[in-house]
Order: C-alpha cells, then structure tokens, then sequence
C-alpha cells in the first residue's frame, strides 16, 4: 500500500516538461507513482492529500546558503522553510566552522559575523563545539535533529587557519608542505562527505575587525593544489566568489582550479554600478570555458541583492553622524536605547536638524557601505506588497524631486514611519535605474544557475532566503515591467538543477525512485511578505526574516515537515554525505 498520495493536483515535475494533472504516490522516503494511480494501493491507512487547483513541485533545492551555525540549533532552519526549501548547501564563500582548533573558535565566528552579518554573541551561545576535523563535524551534524536534509562544503577560510595557524588569517603564503597539508584536509573531508569546496576573493568579505577574507591573497599554487584534492577524490565541487579586478588573471586561477579539479566549478555572477557590464565578460568567459569541456557556472540570483536599511537593521542611510549615534546608542550602558527612546530621540527638532547638517559630511567605513547609504536614487520605501523591480520616480530621491524636499529629510521621515520599524529597500547589484533587464538576460543564460540566497546570513541587512518564492511567483505570475518565464522552468532551476549543480542526483525529480521531497502550493495565492525584524536567535540575537503564504504542504522524505510554512514537528531530515546518485 502507498504510505501518502497527493491527489488532482497540477504536476510541475521539475524535468522542464510541461506541467499535467495527476497523482503522486510515496511509500518510505521515495516516490513510487506520478501520474494515474493503482487504486488497489490505496488503503485505510495511506494518508491522502487533496491538491485540486494547487501546484505540485518538487522541494526545492537553496545550494547557497549560509546556515553552518544554526543548524546546530535550529531543526526547522528557517526562513529558508518558509518558501518550500527542502534541501539547503552550507559552507559557501570559503566560510564556516570546520576545520577548528579549539583556540580558533572565536576567529572563526568573528570571521562569519563580519562576512556574514551573523551576531557573534548568537554564534558564541548557539554553537556546542564538538568538533575539529572536518570528518568530527559532519559526525556532530549526523547527530542533530534536522526536518529538512543538509549539505556542506568544507571552506578555504577555515582550512587555512587550520593548516597555517596565525600565518592563514595574516596572508601569508603557504609553503609547499602547507599546501600539501591543505590538500589532505580538503580531500579528507570530500572523502567524509562534503560536497565540495568553496573560496572567497572579494574584497567585500571581511571579518568582525574588518580584515579582508584570508583566501583573498592565497596564490594559484595553493588554489590548484587544493583543487587537486577533488580530481583525486572523484567526486565534489568548486564554488567561488570574486571582484575580478584584474578580469584576466581572476578568471584564469578559477579556470585553472576547475582544470586542476575536473569537476563543476560555480561562481557568483552579479551586475555592479561600478563596473555595469563585468558579469557579461564573465559570462563571456564561463561560455568559452564550456566550450573548452570544463564544468563552469554562473550563480544568479532571481532579483536584486537588496540592503534593508532601518532604526531595526544594521544601517541606516544617518549611520555615521555623530548626532544620530548619540541620538540612538546609551553610551553609559554601552547599548542600542529601546526603539521608543530612538524613536522620540530622533523626532526632536533640533536632533534632525543636526542630523541632517552632517549627513553629507559623514564618512562610511568603505566605499562599498559609503555607496549604500548615500544612493538615495536606489533608495526605496519598502511596500507591501514588496516590489522588488521599482521604477526610479518612486525612490526617495524621486519623492524628493516631487516634493521640493532634499532626499536626506525625506529618508529621515520614512525611517521613522511604524514607530520606527519601517525598513528602506536598496537593490546593491543587479538594479541599474532604468534598466530591469539584468536578472532576465542572467537566469536565461545557458550556462547559469539560480543560487545567492545567503540563507541564514545578513542577519541585518538582506533577507533573501526568500529567492525561491521571487523566482516562482514574480517570474512565472506577476512579473509587469518585463516578460515572464515559464513556470515549468522556473521550477526545474531550483529543483533538478540546483540540485544537480552540486551532486545531488536523487532529488529534485517527481519521479519513481526520486526522493520523496515535494511541495503542494496553492500557486494562485501565493504571497511574499515584507522581511520583519525578529529577536529569537540565541542570546536573543536579530536577524531578518520573510513569510510567505500558499505552501500548503512541504512534505521531506515521505513525511508532512511544514504546513502552510510552519513545521508540524516531523523531524525527517538529516546529513547528506557526498554526491548521491540517481535512482536506477
């Protein structure tokens, strides 16, 4: 008998094909019927689930995220679960926790706060270090109570300390018997069951003191030599992440890991104002590098990398007045005033009119932040519902033009709207004004792949966890000001896909023998919510969080883990232990 049927519904199979009416039958943690049903399977005890006018997807698959933390303390890895995430990849950006002598503990965690925007202090409480080989930590993860599944990869941030010591952090260049010993640490953990390998070369990686990543300097050798862990292991992948100044030289160590490893190699892809047309030379490259029989993929999100902005998130665009630190921060108590205090504080007349005196003079710590806070042209009210393609006459500069106002007094104002928890919206990459074509010409490109969540990370200033519901709804619904895409696409680009950009051959498919991961999503329904500010992390830390309405049911392994997003308290989830393959 089949253990649960999920009837009438409309079958997007995740393959690209045209979607059609049906049935889909699980017995365990494996579907066994897609289509037309043996009704003699259906017994008192199969567990029926009524999909008529509702979607029927495959889980999907979130291959970048950044949740090495917090799923050592969070079962229901949210908010990623909230948008029909069945199986998440951690360890992205050549950051994590693993490998860890136990006196670089602290590093570590200063090192994902500052490149991730995760609160120290949740990290220090929620974390239970059990672990400092790689091996150890996918055994402490193996243990842990997961409803959905979770990959990782093992990072060149952590590896380096490991091998080198203080000499990793500090940049210095490894030695041929480092990089040996680097390699070994890498194939070692590929062997336990990591997915791959990833590195960071962006100067926008910092730590907690604001020091660049310490894989930014690594040199080819150690690169390469790394990457030939892989080859001989036979199985894992690369991911990367670069600014690709020096376009050539950049590229070209990539493509010589890639060469080095023979296996897939991903590189985050995204338009910058600095440099508008960069990821179309990229693309250029990963093209030829195709062309050339290597494995070479752009990661591409499905909309603008959006910086929230906010008296509730990390930045604001009044950061760096003076007056507005003293206006928010008790420096007696060395903390943040409660929201009400900041709230009257900043109402003061004479406070915003000091504020907004020094605003043009303040000085952001890098360009980088000094560019976000100052862009009042891609600077937005965030909406609701949220609109994620604005046109530029709405941006606050555009408010300003039409009410004879500066843009600074008008971004003071929309701050302080709700009592203060108003959020500002600033599309950093991906948004030229004017021009909303960037997203579309990336996800139909040949050789990319829906990824960059960064689930789990940018605690206070993205929330993108929620790309898997964009991707479907914006896309394949509501899309005004540029084509849609078929929803049958859009589907397979974060199931089979994204499933297979990292190995994972067992799922993403609504197909006999396929994982018994599925989503039923009351597709006409189907709403993104604002991002909200929340306070749950441990140690009562904040971070961004984002709903969504109309997934009725997440079923993982065979079993209903969420209903309408929230988790019914199945725990069926657990490690995945290298490349798996696909069903016979």
């Amino acid at each position: 008998m089949y253990d649960l049927v999920i009837r009438n519904g409309k079958i997007y199979d995740g393959t690209g094909a045209p979607a059609f009416d049906g049935d889909v039958a699980i017995e365990g943690d494996r579907i066994v019927a897609v289509g037309t049903l043996d009704d003699a399977q259906i017994g008192a005890e199969t567990e029926t689930i009524e999909a008529a006018g509702k979607i029927v997807t495959p889980g999907f698959v979130d291959a970048h995220t950044h949740y090495d933390g917090q799923i050592t303390w969070d079962p229901f890895v949210s908010p990623s679960t909230y948008h029909g995430v069945t199986t998440i990849v951690t360890g992205n950006c050549g950051v994590g926790f693993a490998p860890c002598h136990a006196d670089q503990r602290d590093w570590l965690i200063g090192l994902m706060e500052g490149v991730e925007d995760i609160p120290g202090t949740a990290l220090h409480a929620g974390i239970h270090w059990d672990w400092e080989t790689f091996p150890e930590y996918l055994d402490a993860l193996e243990k842990t109570p997961l409803a959905i599944d979770v990959g990782t990869q093992v990072p060149h941030g952590a590896v380096r300390a490991f091998v080198m010591g203080d000499r990793g952090p500090a940049h210095e260049v490894a030695t041929r018997e480092e990089i040996a010993d680097m390699k070994r640490v890498v194939r070692e953990a590929i062997d336990a069951g990591a997915l791959g390998f990833s590195t960071s070369r962006t100067e926008k990686h910092r730590d907690v003191d604001g020091k660049v990543t310490p894989s930014i300097t690594a040199h080819a050798e150690e690169l390469t030599g790394i990457a030939t862990a892989l080859r001989e292991s036979g199985k894992g992948v690369l991911q990367g992440i670069s600014d690709f100044y020096d376009f050539e030289e950049e590229f070209s160590m990539f493509r010589k890991m890639a060469e080095a490893a023979g296996r897939p190699c991903s590189i985050t892809v995204e338009q910058q104002d600095a440099r508008p047309d960069g990821w179309v030379q990229l693309l250029e490259a990963v093209t030829k590098a195709q062309e050339d029989g290597l494995e070479m993929r752009g990661q591409v999100p499905p909309r603008a990398t959006g910086v929230l902005l906010g008296l509730t998130a990390t930045l604001t665009p009044f950061s760096f007045c003076s007056s507005f630190r003293d206006a928010i921060f008790d420096l007696e108590k060395f903390e943040a005033f409660p929201l009400e205090t900041r709230v009257e504080n900043l109402g003061r007349p004479g406070v915003r009119a000091a504020i907004l005196g020094e605003v043009e003079q303040a000085e952001a710590p890098n360009p980088l932040i000094g560019e976000i806070v100052t862009s009042f042209h891609k600077l937005f009210p965030m909406t609701d519902p949220v609109d994620y393609e604005p046109a530029p006459e709405n941006s606050v500069e555009g408010i300003a033009k039409r009410e004879g106002r500066s843009p600074q007094e008008v971004a003071y104002d929309l701050m302080l709207e709700n009592g203060g928890q108003a959020l500002l919206y600033h599309p950093l990459f991906n948004y030229l004004p004017g021009n909303l074509d960037y997203v579309e010409q990336m996800l139909e490109h040949p050789h990319t792949v829906f990824g960059l969540s960064d689930g789990g990370a940018h605690c206070g200033v993205l929330c993108d966890a929620s790309f898997p519901t964009t991707l479907i709804q914006h896309w394949g619904r509501d899309r005004t000001r540029g084509k849609k895409l078929p929803l049958e696409r859009l589907v397979r680009m974060q199931t089979k896909e994204t499933a297979e950009l990292v190995g994972l051959y067992d799922r993403g498919v609504l197909a006999p023998g396929y994982k018994a991961d599925v989503n039923v999503i009351d597709f006409d329904c189907l709403t993104l919510h604002p991002p909200k500010v929340v306070y749950d992390l441990p140690a009562d830390g904040r971070r961004l969080v984002q709903r969504a309405t109309g997934y009725e049911k997440t079923i993982v392994s065979g079993k209903v883990a969420f209903e309408g997003g929230e988790p019914t308290g199945v725990l069926g989830g657990k490690l995945i232990r290298g490349s798996q393959p696909a069903p016979a």
